[in-house]
């Protein structure tokens, strides 16, 4: 039963509130669905927004499991943002058990998506924000839908998104900046699983994964027996932790293979505020750091 999860969910940490000021009694009640939209929302609404994100910080957006107080900020929400693209499965259970009446602005409309080949299945990768060119349609499409809501602060809105966008064109251009120079054969990595697809086809990193899309599969053995092999033949020297779901395959993948360790992503979620990627700028340019540092090591 719906409510059954819920209730079992009810322990849960409380959600995690973004906004750029204190919210005033004209402010949207927004809900975001995970920390990295969140975060972009805030960005166009300004402090004409209240944002609310569901899966909090280190969460992973995968696996959530909602809680009564999701339900009750759902129901609550003016406007409520999902990136789409089969991230949030949850999500049209939570609609049913909150009572929700609105529908979800999906963000990621527009943009080209990459698919992938999973359990024999060709699926849509979600993971659209690991590429600032893919976060500026969300940009567009989030002021697009603010200014629908609220259209007496349309200007604003279009004001922070303009001046957001020149933010994701500058880490775009770093990004090319630590990459563009690094040789082929340098530029390939071990991940828990396949979330840079986006990050990869824009800076032309190989990103080789145990686990496929979601933290919810399963490898095999002989999937991570073919990985393991596929990194000694191409001589992957780098692995990553990510922030957000379990390193123990990674790490024994690794210790097969004898790639060393890079560090921590972050790719479905912000850290919390004193960790360092609480926003999405200063995510994607610690990811960047981190990637083009190891790939630096290992020359």
């Amino acid at each position: 039963m719906i409510s059954r999860r819920l209730l079992l969910s009810a322990a849960l940490p409380a959600m995690i509130a973004f906004s750029s000021a204190p919210a005033s009694a004209e402010a949207l009640k927004v809900v975001a669905s995970f920390t990295v939209l969140a975060d972009v929302v805030s960005q166009v609404g300004g402090d004409h927004v209240n944002v609310t994100s569901l899966v909090g910080p280190n969460g992973d957006p995968h696996e959530f499991e909602p809680s009564p107080a999701d339900a009750k900020h759902l129901k609550a929400a003016q406007v409520t943002f999902v990136s789409g693209e089969g991230l949030e499965g949850w999500m049209d259970r939570l609609i049913s058990a909150s009572g929700y009446k609105g529908t979800p602005v999906t963000v990621s409309d527009g943009i080209k998506t990459r698919t992938m080949e999973e359990d024999g299945k060709t699926v849509t990768d979600p993971h659209i924000w690991n590429s600032p060119v893919n976060v500026k349609v969300w940009v567009a499409n989030i002021e697009k839908a603010l200014s629908a809501a609220d259209p007496a602060d349309a200007s604003i809105f279009k004001a922070n998104a303009e001046r957001y966008t020149k933010t994701l064109d500058a880490l775009d251009a770093y990004a090319h900046s630590k990459f563009d120079t690094v040789p082929d054969d340098r530029r390939k990595v071990l991940t828990s699983h396949d979330a840079f697809g986006y990050f990869g086809r824009e800076y032309n990193v190989s990103f080789l994964a145990p686990l496929g899309m979601s933290t919810e599969t399963e490898a095999s053995a002989a999937d991570v027996t073919k990985l393991i092999e596929q990194i000694k033949a191409e001589h992957v020297k780098s692995y990553f932790f990510e922030n957000s779901n379990d390193p123990r395959l990674v790490r024994q993948v690794a210790q097969a293979t004898g790639a060393e360790p890079g560090g921590e992503l972050y790719v479905e979620s912000l850290s919390d505020a004193k960790g360092p990627a609480p926003t999405y700028e200063k995510m994607f340019r610690y990811n960047v750091d981190q990637i083009a540092a190891a790939m630096a090591k290992s020359s």
